[in-house]
C-alpha cells in the first residue's frame, strides 16, 4: 500500500501546482469614460471595473477615451481620440502599432460618437495591426444603402461585433447580411442589489407614504418624459399619493445645443397641469449608490423613449435589477426582456395607455411583487459579474497569448448569513436574498452552519462569533427530544408533521459531526458551552449504533473523529471502527474492475463518504481503511471533474453503475456537493500532500465564481448569499440557509492556504493567492 501512494504521489506531482508569472496581454477599450457624462462612459467603466474585479491578471485593460470637448482624464486613460480631428486617428493608429504589448483592441460604437467621421474611425480599424472587436450600442434597422455598407465594412474588418440583444442580432444578420458566427451577443451588464426594504428607504429620502414613479437617464427630447406628465393628473385622480420622480441631469451634448430648453418645457407643463406636487426632478448625474438606492425604493419605473431603433437601455436594466415592475415602449430591448412578465408595454407617447397600467399595477402590491421577481430572474444572468466572464471568455479566444486568466477569490462576507440568522436559529429558505419566515427552520442547516461560523471563529478570532455558535448550538440542543433529533420546526418554534414522515438519519449524522466539530475546538470556545455540548454528545451518541443510512454513518465518523481529536474514549474509537467496517462491506459488495463505490449508484453528498473513511483510518489505521478512501475518492473525482471543470451529481439524475455522466445532461449541481468535494480535497491534501487534489480544491471553488456549464455566478458577491443551484438554463436566484453555508464552509476551508501562500510569499495580489487554471 506504502509503494503504491509513493507512485501515486509521484505521478502527481509531475503536475505541479502553477502561479502566475508571464506578463498578461494588453487590451486597449475605445470608448468615452468619465468624467465624460455619457452612457457609453458609465457602461465602459463598469464593464472595465467589473473584469477588474472578478478575474486576476486577465488583460491589462488601457482606454482610449473619445474626445469632442475637454474633459480633465485620470490616470485610467492612456489615449485621447479626438473624434472630429482627422489627424487625431492617424495619431492614435500610430501609437497602436507601435505598441508591442497591445493585442487586442475593443471599440464601443454608437453612430453619433462618429458622426461625419466614419471614413476615418474605417481606416483606424483597417489600419491597426491587432485584433479588434466593435460593440454596436445601437443597430438601426432597415439601413438606407450608405448605412449598410459602413456596417458591414466594420463587420468585414474586425474579428467580431458584440450586440447586447438577440433582436439586434437578428438585424446585422437580416438587414446587414452578417454572418452570424460572427456577431456574439453579451448582454447590458447590471449591477447585483442587495435589495434594501423599500419602505425603510422612502423614509430615508423623504417620500414616507408616497407611491413612487420614476425615470432617469441624462435628458433629451427623445425620452418623452411628457407622456407620463400627461397621464399623471388622471393617476393622481386615483392615487393621490403618486410621486413621480424625474432623475438626471441634462444631457451635455443637448446642453451644448440648446440649453436646457427640453426640461424647461417640462416644467411649463407641470405648472399648466398643476402638478407640482407630485413631481419631483432630482437634476444631477447620481453616484451609482445613490442611483440604486432610488430605483428600489419607485414602486414602478417608467421607460417612454421615442425611438423605435433604440436598441438598448442601460437605465431600464439598472431599474429591472433594482427590482422594479416596468412600464416601456416597445424598444428591442424591452420586447425581448419583458415578454417573460417583468412588466408591460404600451405605445409611444401613449398616456392613455400608461394611465391604466399605472393604476392597475398601483392597486395591485401581488402584482407588482410577482413581476419585480420575474424581472430579477430575467436580468439576472446580465450582472456585471456574468457580463465580465463573457467578455473574457471571447476576448481570451481572440487573443495571441498563451497565458491563461483566474478567477479573483471574493473576501468572507457573512452578511447573509446573519441575515437569516433569528435568535433562535437559521432560517430555511429565503426568496431571492429576503430571508423566508414561513419555511422555518430545520436542524439540518443548524448543524452546518455551527461549522461554519466555528471555522469562521477558529481562523479570525472575532468575539461575535460566540453569540452565533451558541444560537445553532442551542438549537440543535432544542432539536433533540426523547432520545432522538428531529429536523423540522417552524417559526412558532414547534415541531412540525415533516418530521414523522422523513428519514432523520442524515439530520442525526449532522448533528453529530456539528457537536463533534465544536468539542474540537475547547481550547477557544466558553468551557460552559463546551460542558453543555460534550454531555448533548455523549448522550446522542448512544444511538450511533443504530443509524444505517450510508451518508448519516459516514457523518458519525467525521463527528466522532472531530470529538476524539480532543476527547478520545475506547467507546468512541469502538464506534467509528464499527461503522467503518459496515461502509467497507458495502464497498466490497458494490464495487468492481469499473465501479469502486460503496452503492451501485452516486448520489448526494459523495464524498463525505471516503472523507469518513479517510478519518477511520487516521484514527485506527488499518490500512483497508486507507486503500478504499484513496481508491474510492479518486474514482468519485473521475467522475466529477471534467475538462479544467467540477460538474457534480445532478439531483435529477443519480449516475448509476454503468452509466458515464452525458455532458449535454446539466441542471440540478447544488452548492452543497461542490462544498463537500472542497472539504474533503481539502483533507486528503492535509494528509498526502499531492498537488492534484489542491488544484481541484481551488478548480471545483470556480465553480461558486462562474466557471460552470452556465458560466454565471453562483456566488453573489453584493448580499454575502449564494444561489441554490445551477440548473439547465439558468440560476436558482434564492440564497436558501443549505446553499449560503455550502458556500462558507468551502470558502473558509481554503482559507489558510491563501494564507499559507501569502506567509511563504508566493505570488500574490490584494493580499490573496491566485492559483493558475484556464478558464
Amino acid at each position: 500500500m506504502k509503494n503504491k501512494l509513493n507512485r501515486r504521489k509521484r505521478l502527481l506531482r509531475q503536475l505541479p501546482l502553477k502561479l502566475v508569472q508571464k506578463k498578461v496581454p494588453q487590451l486597449l477599450m475605445i470608448s468615452t469614460f468619465p468624467p465624460r457624462e455619457c452612457g457609453i462612459a458609465t457602461y465602459t467603466q463598469d464593464l472595465i471595473q467589473a473584469i477588474n474585479n472578478k478575474f486576476a491578471e486577465s488583460f491589462d485593460i488601457k482606454i482610449c477615451a473619445l474626445e469632442n470637448g475637454k474633459h480633465d482624464y485620470d490616470d485610467n486613460v492612456s489615449y485621447i481620440l479626438e473624434t472630429k480631428n482627422p489627424a487625431s486617428y492617424y495619431g492614435l493608429i500610430r501609437d497602436i502599432n507601435a505598441s508591442d504589448r497591445i493585442e487586442l483592441i475593443v471599440l464601443q460604437h454608437e453612430f453619433g460618437l462618429f458622426r461625419g467621421n466614419e471614413k476615418e474611425l474605417l481606416i483606424l480599424l483597417q489600419s491597426v495591426e491587432k485584433t479588434s472587436v466593435v460593440v454596436f450600442h445601437t443597430v438601426l434597422p432597415k439601413p438606407d444603402r450608405e448605412t449598410q455598407q459602413y456596417i458591414r465594412s466594420i463587420a468585414e474588418i474586425t474579428s467580431t461585433l458584440i450586440v447586447m440583444t438577440q433582436a439586434a442580432k437578428k438585424i446585422l444578420e437580416d438587414d446587414y447580411l452578417i454572418a452570424k458566427e460572427k456577431i456574439t451577443v453579451i448582454p447590458h451588464g447590471t449591477h447585483l442589489v442587495e435589495n434594501f426594504d423599500k419602505k425603510s428607504l422612502k423614509e430615508k429620502h423623504g417620500y414616507r407614504s408616497r407611491k413612487v414613479l420614476s425615470t432617469f437617464g441624462l435628458l433629451s427630447s427623445g425620452k418623452g418624459i411628457e407622456t407620463t406628465l400627461k397621464a399623471l393628473p388622471y393617476i393622481i385622480a386615483q392615487c393621490p399619493e403618486t410621486l413621480f420622480l424625474i432623475i438626471g441631469k441634462t444631457h451635455p451634448c443637448v446642453v451644448q445645443q440648446e440649453g436646457e430648453k427640453y426640461r424647461q418645457s417640462l416644467e411649463l407643463l407641470i405648472e399648466e397641469l398643476d402638478l407640482s406636487g407630485n413631481v419631483n426632478f432630482v437634476n444631477d448625474y447620481l453616484p451609482l449608490d445613490l442611483l440604486l438606492e432610488y430605483l428600489q425604493l419607485t414602486d414602478i419605473y417608467l421607460f417612454t423613449s421615442k425611438d423605435p431603433n433604440q436598441a438598448v437601455s442601460g437605465t431600464f436594466s439598472y431599474a429591472i435589477s433594482c427590482g422594479c415592475p416596468i412600464i416601456s415602449t416597445p424598444i428591442p430591448h424591452a420586447l425581448e426582456v419583458l415578454e417573460k412578465g417583468a412588466g408591460t408595454i404600451i405605445g409611444f407617447n401613449d398616456s392613455l395607455q400608461l394611465t391604466k397600467q399605472v393604476v392597475n399595477l398601483l392597486d395591485d402590491e401581488l402584482l407588482r411583487n410577482r413581476i419585480a421577481l420575474n424581472g430579477l430572474h430575467q436580468m439576472a444572468p446580465t450582472a456585471w459579474e456574468n457580463s465580465a466572464i463573457a467578455h473574457v471568455q471571447l476576448f481570451k479566444s481572440l487573443s495571441d497569448s498563451s497565458s491563461n486568466i483566474q478567477y479573483k477569490m471574493p473576501e468572507i462576507n457573512l452578511n447573509h448569513l446573519k441575515k437569516m440568522t433569528t435568535d433562535f436559529g437559521i432560517l430555511q429558505f429565503s426568496i431571492i436574498n429576503h430571508p423566508d419566515k414561513d419555511s422555518g427552520y430545520t436542524l439540518d442547516d443548524n448543524a452546518r452552519a455551527l461549522i461554519a461560523i466555528c471555522q469562521h471563529y477558529k481562523i479570525f478570532n472575532i468575539r461575535n462569533d460566540l453569540e452565533y455558535i451558541n444560537i445553532y448550538f442551542y438549537f440543535i440542543l432544542f432539536s433533540f427530544q426523547e432520545d432522538c433529533f428531529l429536523n423540522y420546526i417552524d417559526i412558532q418554534k414547534q415541531f412540525t408533521t415533516q418530521n414523522g414522515s422523513c428519514n432523520l438519519e442524515d439530520s442525526f449524522g449532522r448533528a453529530i459531526w456539528a457537536l463533534g466539530y465544536l468539542i474540537s475546538m475547547q481550547d477557544i470556545i466558553p468551557p460552559e458551552l463546551i460542558v453543555k455540548a460534550k454531555k448533548l454528545f455523549n448522550k446522542a451518541i448512544l444511538h450511533a449504533e443504530y443509524v444505517h443510512s450510508t451518508r448519516a454513518m459516514a457523518f458519525i465518523i467525521k463527528g466522532v473523529y472531530f470529538a476524539n481529536t480532543k476527547n478520545g474514549t475506547p467507546l468512541n474509537i469502538q464506534l467509528i471502527e464499527q461503522l467503518a467496517d459496515r461502509l467497507v462491506q458495502m464497498y466490497k459488495h458494490e464495487t468492481d474492475d469499473q465501479w469502486q463505490w460503496y452503492e451501485s449508484y452516486l448520489t448526494y453528498a459523495n464524498s463525505v463518504l471516503p472523507e469518513a473513511m479517510l478519518f477511520a483510518w487516521l484514527t485506527i489505521r488499518k490500512p483497508i481503511y486507507q486503500s478504499i478512501a484513496l481508491d474510492s475518492f479518486d474514482f468519485l473525482l473521475s467522475k466529477i471533474f471534467l475538462q479544467d471543470a467540477i460538474k457534480v451529481i445532478s439531483n435529477k439524475c443519480w449516475m448509476h453503475n454503468g452509466q458515464e455522466i452525458n455532458p449535454a445532461h446539466t441542471g440540478g449541481e447544488q452548492p452543497i456537493d461542490v462544498a463537500y468535494t472542497i472539504i474533503a480535497l481539502n483533507e486528503f491534501y492535509n494528509n498526502f500532500r499531492i498537488e492534484d487534489y489542491k488544484c481541484k480544491m481551488f478548480t471545483a471553488f470556480d465553480w461558486f465564481l462562474g466557471n460552470n456549464h452556465l458560466s454565471q455566478i453562483v456566488y453573489n458577491p453584493c448580499t454575502g448569499g449564494c444561489y441554490d443551484g445551477v440548473e439547465d438554463s439558468y440560476i436558482n436566484l434564492n440564497q436558501g440557509a443549505e446553499s449560503t453555508i455550502s458556500y462558507l464552509m468551502a470558502r473558509l476551508t481554503i482559507e489558510k492556504h491563501i494564507v499559507s501562500a501569502e506567509k511563504s510569499g508566493q505570488n500574490t495580489q490584494d493580499k490573496k493567492i491566485h492559483f493558475l487554471k484556464p478558464i
